[in-house]
C-alpha cells in the first residue's frame, strides 16, 4: 500500500473537508465498532454484507472525493462530478446494505432492480482502482472479464463454462462471493483495527523507539548503519506489515546514516528495501495477507503466523549476513559514537511500544482472541500509555488520537478498494471455473517435475506481482496457482506461503520493483539500479520458498530434530552463499574461491529429506565449507599482523 498524505486537501471549501473527516472516522470507527461486536450491543443485527456494503460506501466516497481523476496532479479541489461518484457511491452501496437481506433472496437473478446496481458496484469500483493504484490492476481485471465471456469458446484444458454478462455482474456486484466477498471482509473486519494500531503506534513515536534501539544495538559494528536499516525494518515490519510504509518510517533515518558510512545510494536504498519488504513476512502481523491466507486455508491465524517464523528468521539473518560482509569487503565504517543512544536509557523510555506488543500476542497466540480484537486491545494500551507516559518525555494528546483515526480512514482507501477489486478476481474465476482450468493446465505444463512446477509457479507468481499490491497478487495466486501445487502433493501451508514469498518479492523485483523505487526516491539513486541491487542483496528470498516445500521443517512441521538439522543447514549455508556473493568471507576472495564457498553453501541448504542421497550432500557440503572456513581463518590469523 502506498503511503498517503494524512494531511486532507487545502484547497476546496471547508465544508469539503470536514465532509472528508468525517466518513474518514466513520470507516474507522465503524470497523471498531464492529471488532468490539457494538451493533449487536445497541441491539442492530446485521448481516456481514450489510455491514461491508455501508462501510464500501463510505469508503469509495471518501476515494473519490480525495484521489484525483488524472493521478499525476494533487486534488486542491473537488469537482462537482467527484461529489455525483461520492452521492452515487453512498446511494448504491446503502441500498444494498439496507436490501441485502431481500436481494440476496433473488439468487442472483437478473432484474431491473439488479442490473442496475451490479453496474454501478463494478464501474466505480473500476474506477476506484484506477485512481488509487493505477491501470495495472484494471487491465488484468478487464482482461479476465473478457476471457470469462469468450472463455468457453476456447478449446482444450483452458476452456471454461458459458456465461452471460448480466449474470456475471449481479454475480460480482451483489454475490457474497464478489465485491462483498472474503478479502473485503477481512480487510474492513481485520485490517482497519491493524492498520489503526499502527497509526497509533506512529502518533506516539513508535517507530523513533524501534530506529533508536535498532541505532543502540547496531550502530557501533562494523556496517553498522546497513544493521540498523535491517534490524529497524524488521521491528517496525513485525506491527505494520507494509512494504512502503516501513521505506519511508525507518528509510528516512537509516538510509542517509548509510550513505554517511560510504555505502553508495543504491546499496543503501537496495538494503533498505529489502529490509521493508520482510515486514510482510514477520509475525504478528505481516500485512493484510496473513489474515486472507488464514482463511482460503481454513487454519486459525495463529498457524499462519507460527509458520513463518523460520522463514522470516532466515530472510532477516541473510539480509544481516549479507549487510555484515559487505560492510568488512568495501570499509563501511560505523556510525558517529555522538549519534549513538545507550540501550538501557532506550529501552526505559521505550517499554511503553514493548507492552501493547506483548498484549497483542498474548491475545493472538495464548488467549486465541480474533485477531481484530486482539489489536483492538493493544490499540488501547497504545493510547492510555502514550496519553499517561510517552516516549522519552513526549507524550501523545487527544488531537494524536483524533488524528490516527482520521489517518488511517485516509490510509486505507487503496486497500479496501484493492480488496474489492480482488473480490471482482475471486468472483470470475468461479463463475467461469477458470481456476480450475487453470490449475489443471499448470500441472500438465510441469508434468512429473515437481521443481519444474514450482519454477513455473515462482514465475507466474513474480509476473503477476509486477506493479501490483501484495494482497492482489496473493489473491490471485491463492486461486490459480496454489490449487496446482496442492494438487500435486504440496502440503497447502507450503503452497500458499510458496507464492506468497514470490508475490512479495515482485516488490523488489525489476522492471517494476515498487518497494525499491520508494527506497531510491529517498536515497537519491537511480530506481531501475536500485532494484537490480536489491534483487542482488535478497537473494536468499527467492531460495528458502523451494526449501519449505521440500522441507516442511522449516515451517515448524516436523521433529525438533528435522526443525534443528533444517535451520542449522540453511544459517550455515547462507553464510557461505552470502561470503560468495560479497567476495569477503574473513578476507578477500578470489574466484575460484567464492565458486568453492557457493558450491558449499548450496550443497547444504538442500533439504536432507529429500532423500538419502541429499543427506549426503549435505555432509559434504559440511565438510567442505567447514575446510574452506578454517583455512580462510588461518591464512587471516597469519596476515593480521602485518597489518598492525
Amino acid at each position: 500500500m502506498s503511503e498517503i498524505s494524512p494531511e486532507l486537501p487545502a484547497g476546496g471549501s471547508r465544508a469539503a473537508r470536514r465532509v472528508q473527516q468525517a466518513l474518514a472516522a466513520l470507516l474507522t470507527l465503524g470497523s471498531v465498532a464492529w471488532s468490539l461486536d457494538l451493533f449487536r450491543v445497541v441491539g442492530l443485527v446485521l448481516f456481514p454484507e450489510q455491514f461491508l456494503a455501508g462501510i464500501y460506501g463510505i469508503c469509495l466516497a471518501l476515494m473519490y472525493l480525495r484521489f484525483p481523476a488524472r493521478r499525476d496532479t494533487s486534488k486542491t479541489s473537488v469537482p462537482w462530478y467527484d461529489y455525483l461518484f461520492a452521492l452515487v457511491s453512498l446511494a448504491a452501496c446503502g441500498y444494498v446494505a439496507y436490501e441485502f437481506p431481500r436481494l440476496t433472496g433473488l439468487a442472483g437473478s437478473v432484474t431491473a432492480e439488479t442490473l442496475p446496481l451490479a453496474i454501478a458496484l463494478f464501474g466505480l469500483t473500476i474506477e476506484g482502482v484506477r485512481r488509487t493504484i493505477g491501470y495495472s490492476l484494471v487491465v488484468i481485471v478487464l482482461l479476465i472479464v473478457a476471457y470469462v465471456l469468450v472463455g468457453h469458446l476456447v478449446p482444450g484444458q483452458l476452456g471454461t463454462h458459458k456465461v452471460d454478462w448480466t449474470d456475471m455482474l449481479v454475480y460480482l456486484g451483489l454475490d457474497n462471493n464478489g465485491v462483498l466477498g472474503l478479502v473485503l471482509q477481512i480487510t474492513v473486519i481485520v485490517v482497519i483495527p491493524f492498520v489503526l494500531m499502527g497509526q497509533l503506534l506512529m502518533r506516539s513515536h513508535g517507530s523513533e523507539f524501534f530506529n533508536d534501539i535498532a541505532i543502540a544495538l547496531m550502530g557501533r559494528r562494523r556496517g553498522g548503519a546497513a544493521k540498523i536499516a535491517v534490524v529497524g525494518s524488521s521491528l517496525f515490519g513485525m506491527i505494520s506489515g507494509i512494504a512502503a510504509a516501513n521505506a519511508v518510517a525507518v528509510g528516512v533515518v537509516t538510509i542517509p546514516l548509510m550513505k554517511k558510512s560510504g555505502m553508495p545510494a543504491r546499496l543503501a536504498a537496495a538494503v533498505e528495501a529489502c529490509a521493508s519488504n520482510g515486514g510482510q513476512l514477520m509475525p504478528p502481523v505481516m500485512g493484510a495477507v496473513a489474515f486472507v491466507m488464514a482463511d482460503f486455508l481454513q487454519l486459525p491465524y495463529k498457524e499462519v503466523a507460527i509458520a513463518a517464523i523460520l522463514p522470516s528468521v532466515l530472510y532477516y539473518a541473510a539480509l544481516f549476513i549479507q549487510a555484515d560482509l559487505e560492510a568488512a569487503r568495501h570499509g563501511f565504517g560505523k556510525v558517529p559514537v555522538d549519534q549513538i543512544p545507550r540501550v538501557l536509557p532506550v529501552l526505559a523510555a521505550g517499554w511503553i511500544f514493548i507492552a501493547p506488543f506483548a498484549v497483542l500476542v498474548g491475545a493472538l497466540f495464548i488467549l486465541n482472541s480474533e485477531p481484530e480484537l486482539a489489536a483492538m486491545y493493544a490499540a488501547a494500551i497504545i493510547i492510555v500509555f502514550g496519553l499517561a507516559f510517552g516516549y522519552s518525555g513526549r507524550r501523545m494528546k487527544l488531537k494524536d488520537v483524533r488524528d490516527a483515526i482520521f489517518e488511517t480512514g485516509v490510509g486505507v482507501c487503496e486497500i479496501v478498494v484493492i480488496s474489492a477489486a480482488a473480490g471482482l478476481i475471486m468472483g470470475l474465476f468461479q463463475i467461469s471455473g477458470l481456476a480450475f482450468a487453470f490449475a489443471a493446465y499448470l500441472v500438465n505444463l510441469g508434468g512429473q517435475n515437481l521443481l519444474l512446477l514450482l519454477a513455473l509457479a515462482a514465475l507466474v507468481s513474480i509476473v503477476l506481482g509486477m506493479g501490483l499490491p501484495t494482497l492482489g497478487v496473493y489473491v490471485m495466486l491463492a486461486i490459480l496457482v496454489a490449487p496446482a501445487l496442492v494438487k500435486v502433493g504440496i502440503l497447502p501451508l507450503a503452497a500458499h506461503m510458496f507464492i506468497l514469498y514470490f508475490g512479495m518479492m515482485s516488490l523488489i523485483t525489476p522492471p517494476v520493483a515498487p518497494a525499491a523505487y520508494v527506497a531510491a526516491a529517498i536515497a537519491g539513486a537511480p530506481s531501475m539500479a536500485t532494484g537490480w541491487t536489491a534483487m542482488r542483496f535478497g537473494w536468499v528470498a527467492y531460495i528458502v520458498p523451494f526449501l519449505f516445500v521440500y522441507s516442511p521443517a522449516i515451517l515448524l512441521k516436523g521433529s525438533v530434530a528435522d526443525i534443528v538439522v533444517v535451520v542449522l543447514t540453511s544459517l550455515a549455508g547462507i553464510w557461505l552463499i552470502c561470503a560468495a556473493m560479497a567476495g569477503y568471507g574473513m578476507r578477500m576472495l578470489g574466484i575460484a574461491r567464492r565458486t568453492a564457498f557457493f558450491a558449499a553453501g548450496v550443497l547444504l541448504m538442500l533439504p536432507h529429506q529429500v532423500s538419502g542421497t541429499v543427506l549426503w550432500l549435505n555432509i559434504a557440503g559440511a565438510a567442505i565449507g567447514i575446510g574452506l572456513v578454517a583455512y580462510e581463518f588461518l591464512l587471516a590469523s597469519r596476515l593480521k599482523p602485518a597489518r598492525v
